[in-house]
């Protein structure tokens, strides 16, 4: 059996309600003070509000931190590390969605003020010591809350990673209740998101590829595909939301050990250049990156398929692996996402310098099943498009 490594958050705590023990898990995880990471659109939505309640009752004194942005640009994660060293707080709380997370992430690593954050670019050059973390998702897509990554928007338009287990979080804390008024399109997107994390960690060809990962990754995409149309459709049940966070937080584990590949790395320029939100702007280019992948490696999407769509077991081979394709597409379909880049005003014109901005992430194409070259991703692109 080939040697691997596999890391995951300290302590996952899972259940509705869960967001009520937030004070007197922080008052003994952390200590008397936290930063509190999170964006305009939780302070509307009440959460913010019953989390700085359970700390007050807790005797934890809260600094809020309520400026982030989509795909988190380097400008407002220093200007968060900066506010977050003046307070000298014990830790930090990270609440929302992925950028939440991942803002909190590197709040929690650069506050100390041991590193900078153009020296923690990269895999394995984040060494700490961190302020204690706490995570808690409201959306049931980018399982930030547990991998070691965290993804900065540097410039205008490039995305870069920071990845070391020790941006890991001390606790996961996952309510489903807090997704129970994502619009669907947002449930939509970031659910899809999920299962790409799952399909491309299964895939990965990188070395650490190893069977929780994988193990992982067929159980997320069996939550994942049975409950995301009704959560997308029937937001207000709380039993596909818990599988749908269950099944994000799997596919996280999943892909935090087992990196993901091409579909993220064709996403990337989309949000780099669109702000096409993550979640959607994977969806956009999944079925079109599989098929690309299948036409010399459909033996991984042969073996997932039936977790997600149980009905494609009666099919064998390549046969199998298209029709995986095509069922990702038709859900995408069903889901109510835009089908086409140019749906999301992106010109034609552009699509070379996508693909060739694609060509940036190496770290990701390494993992694929598949080699692509420039000329690949813009054909895939012009599929997508």
């Amino acid at each position: 059996m080939t040697p691997f490594t596999f890391n995951t958050s300290a302590s996952i705590q899972f259940g509705a309600g869960a967001l009520e023990k937030l004070g007197a898990l922080t008052h003994a995880r952390i200590g008397e003070s936290v930063f509190l990471v999170t964006d305009p659109g939780m302070i509307a939505t009440g959460i913010v509000a019953r989390a700085l309640a359970s700390l007050e009752a807790a005797g934890v004194a809260a600094v809020v931190f309520s400026d982030v942005q989509a795909d988190p640009p380097a400008e407002m994660i220093l200007k968060a590390v900066e506010a977050a060293s003046a307070a000298k707080v014990d830790g930090v709380i990270g609440l929302g969605g992925g950028s939440s997370l991942d803002t909190a992430k590197l709040v929690a690593l650069l506050a100390p003020g041991h590193e900078k954050l153009s020296d923690v670019f990269g895999v394995g050059n984040a060494k700490g010591p961190r302020l204690p973390l706490i995570l808690a998702p409201t959306t049931a897509g980018t399982g930030s809350e547990v991998t070691p990554i965290s993804i900065v928007t540097t410039g205008e338009n490039e995305k870069m990673g920071v990845v070391s287990p020790i941006i890991l979080p001390d606790v996961a804390l996952l309510d489903p209740e807090l997704t129970l008024g994502l619009p669907a399109p947002v449930t939509a997107a970031t659910g899809i998101d999920a299962m790409v994390h799952a399909i491309e960690a299964y895939a990965s060809t990188n070395v650490n590829n190893n069977p929780l990962s994988r193990s992982l990754a067929c159980q997320a995409l069996t939550l994942l595909g049975g409950a995301i149309e009704t959560a997308v459709h029937r937001g207000a049940d709380i039993e596909a939301r818990s599988a749908m966070l269950l099944g994000s937080l799997l596919a996280g584990q999943a892909f935090a050990n087992s990196p993901v590949a091409a579909v993220h790395a064709l996403a990337y320029p989309l949000g780099g250049h669109f702000h096409i939100p993550h979640g959607l702007s994977n969806a956009l280019v999944l079925a079109h990156v599989l098929r690309f992948n299948c036409k010399t490696a459909p033996r991984a999407y042969v073996e997932v398929a039936p977790f997600a769509f149980p009905d494609l077991a009666a099919l064998e081979g390549q046969a199998r692996a298209e029709a995986f394709c095509d069922a990702l597409q038709d859900l995408s379909l069903k889901c109510g996402l835009p089908q086409r880049l140019r749906e999301l005003n992106v010109p034609e014109s552009v699509l070379p310098t996508l693909a060739r901005d694609a060509m940036n992430q190496k770290r990701l194409l390494v993992n694929n099943p598949r080699e692509v070259t420039e000329a690949d991703a813009l054909e895939i692109y012009r599929k997508a498009w």
